[in-house]
């Protein structure tokens, strides 16, 4: 019984007020915990999240399961560890800076949008653990003080927050499935895209929606899907700040 409460109780790695519990015997030779989460890391970004496994851990590293157990209590555990650790790999500027906060808040969001990209299983993870590794909480603290920036009252900081980074994660989330979607299929994005784009064509009840898009499509211009992507991303993330713009406007009266 005590165990399973130990168990329930603990909500993070990040929170373990005791030092890690080691089994397995000794300490496994040329191997640490910097080395695990590196290529814990290394096989989420090849695999994908449903394959990884302590025991497909272990035999990259060519060691035993319960080796990796020397440093880690539980595959959740490393996980989180290996999401803020990636989460590390984004540029943060400077809320003291004297730069504006609008190239500040395109800065951060391009850089979240490039790491949901570059480490797609990152937005399956991102929901799932409190993120208060010492990488998640920079972050963090770096959007909240560059919003703070705008000259919005704090009671809209968080609702300007969410509509700029949970648009950068729903986008960068799906960015993230049709690069993951085009690797398993043995395809570049471009060709992935047209073989979808052919099927819904041919599709009967989808006729009348693709003609309406057709216009549309071709407005978008680009002529790969990277270059379409970067567009469409770019503009919707000037019509946030301008909406920013016009919400602090409104704010103080003018």
């Amino acid at each position: 019984m005590a165990k399973a409460a130990e168990k329930a109780a603990r909500t993070s790695v990040w929170l373990e007020s005791t030092a890690h519990r080691r089994r397995g015997g000794g300490q496994p030779s040329g191997l640490d915990r910097a080395r695990i989460i590196e290529v814990t890391v290394r096989l989420l970004d090849a695999e994908g999240l449903a394959k990884f496994s302590m025991r497909r851990l272990a035999g990259e590293l060519s060691v035993t399961a319960m080796s990796v157990y020397w440093y880690v209590d539980t595959k959740d555990d490393l996980l989180e560890l290996a999401l803020d650790e990636v989460m590390g790999e984004m540029r943060l500027p400077d809320p003291d800076a004297d730069e504006d906060w609008r190239d500040q808040v395109r800065a951060l969001a391009r850089e979240y949008r490039t790491l949901l990209v570059r480490h797609p299983w990152v937005s399956a993870l991102v929901g799932v653990f409190l993120n208060i590794g010492p990488n998640s909480l920079a972050f963090s603290r770096a959007v909240q003080r560059v919003v703070r920036r705008t000259g919005l009252p704090a009671k809209r900081l968080t609702s300007t927050i969410s509509a700029v980074f949970q648009f950068v994660y729903g986008y960068g989330t799906l960015e993230g499935h049709l690069s993951a979607r085009a690797k398993a299929g043995g395809m570049t994005v471009d060709e992935y895209f047209q073989q979808a784009l052919s099927t819904v064509t041919a599709a009967p009840q989808a006729a009348d929606v693709i003609q309406e898009s057709q216009e549309i499509m071709a407005a978008r211009g680009g002529e790969t899907v990277a270059e379409m992507l970067e567009r469409d991303f770019e503009f919707a993330l000037e019509l946030l700040v301008a909406g920013i713009e016009a919400m602090v406007a409104r704010e103080s009266g003018a």
